[in-house]
């Protein structure tokens, strides 16, 4: 934890050092305010360690006001850096062609003072757009089929949340237009994939009582996502069973003798200090199924195990947020290809990997529209 807290710092740090360059240059800002800029900035690269440390102390306005502002600004800088290197690749394209063929012309938007204000305004407008568009939480349907379902079983209706992240930007009225979307589907089964809970905000018995206001007729299910553990993996399974959920930790569940839920912890319980046991994945749990059943697995993270392929038929999974505030898919696809938002088919596995139904760090989404996702099984 200290060297990831020490590489994060670093790259935060130098996030900020290329804006405060950039602003510099562009405004020639005066020795008065550039001591204020300077010291803003040194606030906002260690607001997340301090958003923490006041949650943990329980100062929970406090911490609630800091997030706010130092997550906002976490996603500013990101599309200021983003849209920065941009112009500055046009810069640089723009000077090549000017030394190769002996122009002596300048794109106006790579001078420093209009890059500057383009790119401050464009951000401020896409965090503007990201609050509402981080609100705008919607059902998604998706429909497949299968030939496992009893013939009294016209159709399976599967409701799944996956990374709320509930904790201080992400609270009870949020989740209460969670919890009426869900009931508007009409769920036979409700499974959360991982990354309910961020932070303790005191009223974690409030929220408790919005989940367990839904009671779907075959069940709860949730699995653990990496928050879980940084939160305290004790404390987030007691608030998830408080919730009214099953949480599975490689385990097998029958229900109703025609479904097979297998849920896993995500892969940082190997690391939890908390634990004794030894970690497994799908691989090891799989050949212990019944095969004639619709086998369903619950994993955080979007990766599939060669040797598991077709020896499933649903697998549900979270994690990337839809890289939450675009360009960063660009990013997560780097290390999960599978595209969120997506159902995915592989031999003769489905997965599908949800876009996320809340928000984690900043309390915006771009082109990443965050989803309560309705899974509808119908019968061959």
């Amino acid at each position: 934890m200290k060297w990831f807290l020490i590489i994060f710092l670093l790259i935060y740090g130098s996030f900020h050092i290329y804006f405060f360059n950039k602003a510099n240059l562009a405004l020639n800002i005066k020795t008065y305010y550039k001591i204020s800029l300077i010291l803003f900035l040194l606030l906002m690269i260690i607001s997340p360690v301090l958003v923490v440390v006041l949650e943990r102390k329980g100062y929970i306005f406090s911490s609630t006001i800091l997030a706010y502002i130092g997550y906002t600004w976490m996603g500013f800088i990101f599309l200021f850096i983003s849209l920065g290197l941009i112009l500055d690749l046009l810069k640089i394209i723009d000077k090549s062609i000017n030394y190769f063929f002996k122009y002596n012309n300048t794109i106006w938007i790579t001078n420093p003072k209009p890059s500057f204000i383009i790119t401050f305004s464009l951000c401020t407008l896409i965090v503007i757009y990201g609050y509402s568009e981080a609100n705008s939480i919607y059902l998604k349907q998706i429909s497949i089929k299968t030939s496992k379902l009893p013939k009294e079983i016209k159709e399976l209706r599967i409701v799944q949340i996956s990374d709320l992240h509930l904790g201080l930007t992400v609270n009870k009225r949020k989740l209460e237009k969670i919890a009426e979307l869900i009931k508007s589907a009409h769920p036979d089964i409700l499974f959360c994939t991982g990354d309910m809970i961020d932070a303790d905000t005191h009223n974690l018995n409030e929220l408790s009582k919005i989940f367990n206001g839904i009671n779907p007729k075959y069940g709860k299910y949730a699995i653990t996502g990496n928050h879980e553990f940084y939160f305290g993996i004790e404390k987030a399974i007691k608030f998830l069973e408080d919730s009214g959920f099953t949480v599975l930790r490689q385990q097998v569940i029958n229900v109703d003798n025609f479904l097979t839920i297998i849920g896993i912890d995500d892969p940082t319980a190997k690391y939890d200090v908390f634990r004794t046991g030894v970690y497994i994945t799908e691989k090891d749990l799989l050949p212990q199924v019944e095969k004639n059943n619709f086998i369903i697995l619950l994993k955080h993270r979007p990766a599939v195990e060669n040797n598991a392929i077709g020896q499933f038929d649903l697998q549900l999974s979270g994690h990337t947020h839809k890289g939450q505030i675009f360009p960063f898919i660009l990013f997560t696809k780097l290390f999960f290809p599978l595209t969120s938002g997506s159902l995915h088919k592989i031999s003769n596995s489905y997965i599908y990997v949800s876009a996320g139904t809340g928000t984690w760090g900043p309390p915006i989404r771009f082109l990443a529209r965050p989803e309560v996702s309705l899974i509808i099984v119908n019968k061959n």
